[in-house]
């Protein structure tokens, strides 16, 4: 553990950034000097940090910060931190309690290094963690300040909620919105009838859903079941995964996060994971025996964030998924929640049971002049661009394009 002032750098196996000798080190010191910055740049000392992440998170963490907690990023390290990618930890100490986490990944891409968060592209969400004694705003300001202080050229805030703690705090002020969308969420005391849709669907979705249960039952016995991490879950996890997979190679959708083997073994290991305090959760539909509609949510404070719904090919006309989505929506309230986010973008399918949207932009702002080129240029927007061209192709053309991106995984 290398010290500076105020400022203590943890690594165990590269060497220490130099962040104590900046100005704003000194100030941070001045100022309070119970309040100590440090780094972690190392993944042996992040996953050290496990019991005191999480005692951070059950005092601090808001709902949609479940992708911040330690066993999702701890599971995320375990297949998406490679050699192009290092962590770059800022956290914050008073009186040696862990207060704030800035949890970020510092990476080298066209020449320019960039920090960004942990979890893409697991994470739906970014924020970051912080624990104040009503002054949150100075916490967030250090920890900015030493986010500076990394030498990068850009801070890209992928899925940034309009309720974030870091957008909430004005840090980000001047970042080019690179991407912008709505991310649908539903009140489940107001979806959840005694025996699927409540009366807050139109009579004829009521009828609709009553009309599928009948047709889904001539083809063998329905059961439906909620499954909690550990080894049935984990192999429930991959076949919702490559469900999800065939369902988008039949409509011609390009999603090369999905169609990524290490998308399929994140959920695998996340859902397996019983004895870790996976937020893993699965609500299922069996036909005659066999799994034809998963979902796969995490549960957090209140709130489950639906990450995959998926249903059998072989059924994909038989409105299962609007069937999955009730029955998920009622295991989640059975677990005790009020809310479920059905995460961006916000689908026609989405808004049919959402009660509200929440805004998530993508932001990108330069920390150096070739940074400030690179912002100029427009070069952030160049990956939203090219997936908005895509999904605009015609499905013929775009069919072939998945199952060959499918066929090089």
């Amino acid at each position: 553990m290398a010290a500076g002032a105020g400022l203590v750098t943890l690594a165990t196996r590269r060497p220490a950034i130099p962040m104590g000798a900046s100005p704003e080190g000194r100030a941070t010191a001045d100022a309070d000097p119970t309040l100590r910055l440090g780094l972690v740049d190392d993944l042996e000392a992040f996953l050290a940090l496990r019991e005191e992440w999480d005692a951070l998170f059950e005092r601090a963490a808001l709902p949609h910060q479940v992708f911040q907690s330690h066993v999702v990023l701890r599971h995320w390290a375990a297949h998406y931190l490679d050699a192009q990618t290092r962590l770059s930890i800022v956290t914050l100490r008073r009186d040696g309690r862990l207060v704030m986490v800035w949890p970020l990944v510092r990476q080298r891409r066209f020449g320019m290094v960039t920090l960004r968060f942990m979890g893409i592209p697991i994470a739906q969400f970014g924020d970051v963690l912080v624990e104040g004694a009503g002054d949150e705003a100075l916490l967030l300001e250090m920890g900015w300040r030493a986010v500076r202080a990394l030498r990068a050229d850009i801070f890209e805030a992928r899925k940034l909620r309009a309720d974030s703690v870091l957008a909430r705090s004005g840090l980000l002020a001047g970042a080019a919105a690179t991407e912008q969308i709505e991310a649908p969420f539903a009140c489940l005391a107001r979806r959840v009838g005694q025996d699927g849709p409540s009366q807050a669907y139109p009579a004829r979705e009521r009828s609709n859903h009553r009309r599928r249960l009948r047709r889904l039952a001539e083809r063998g016995p329905l059961t439906f079941d909620l499954v909690a991490p550990g080894a049935e879950a984990a192999e429930l996890a991959g076949e919702a995964v490559t469900m999800k997979q065939a369902a988008l190679r039949r409509h011609g959708i390009i999603a090369p996060a999905i169609s990524d083997p290490r998308f399929q073994c994140f959920f695998r290991d996340a859902a397996g994971d019983a004895a870790g305090g996976s937020p893993l959760r699965i609500a299922l539909i069996r036909c005659a025996g066999q799994p034809i509609g998963i979902d796969l949510s995490l549960d957090c404070k209140g709130t489950s964030f639906g990450h995959v719904i998926a249903s059998h090919p072989d059924h994909g006309r038989g409105g299962v998924g609007s069937i999955l989505i009730q029955h998920s929506f009622a295991g989640a309230k059975a677990r005790g929640n009020t809310v479920f986010d059905l995460l961006g973008p916000a689908d026609p399918y989405k808004l049919e049971h959402a009660d509200g949207t929440t805004r998530v932009a993508d932001l990108a702002l330069p920390l150096s002049l070739k940074g400030r080129i690179a912002c100029g240029l427009g070069l952030q927007r160049l990956r939203p661009a090219l997936k908005t061209a895509v999904k605009r192709l015609p499905a013929p053309l775009t069919r072939p394009l998945s199952a060959w991106r499918s066929a090089q995984d």
